[in-house]
């Protein structure tokens, strides 16, 4: 995003919400991934400490969430360089 046209108040402003909204974003990740780990992977409640089985599978979730987003993003970047004109690399 240029912001090069509004004065140093409004940058500011809009370099904060900005802010705001990638950390909301993050959250929003992270709470998903929490949820759908656990929801698949934690099922017994007889101790509060996972059981290895429970531990290894939040572990290979998590693990394939981040590089299914990590993929989706590179994507992205790649969809959004089309866009833009910029040649592959």
């Amino acid at each position: 995003m240029d912001l090069s046209q509004l004065n140093s108040a409004e940058q500011a402003h809009m370099t904060k919400i900005i802010e705001k909204k990638q950390m909301q974003d993050f959250l929003r990740l992270y709470s998903g991934l929490v949820e759908r780990c656990f929801n698949s992977c934690c099922n017994d409640f007889t101790s509060k400490a996972l059981s290895s089985k429970e531990e290894q599978c939040v572990f290979n979730c998590a693990d394939k969430f981040l590089k299914h987003s990590e993929r989706v993003g590179q994507r992205f970047a790649e969809l959004n360089a089309e866009a833009m004109g910029v040649p592959k690399p």
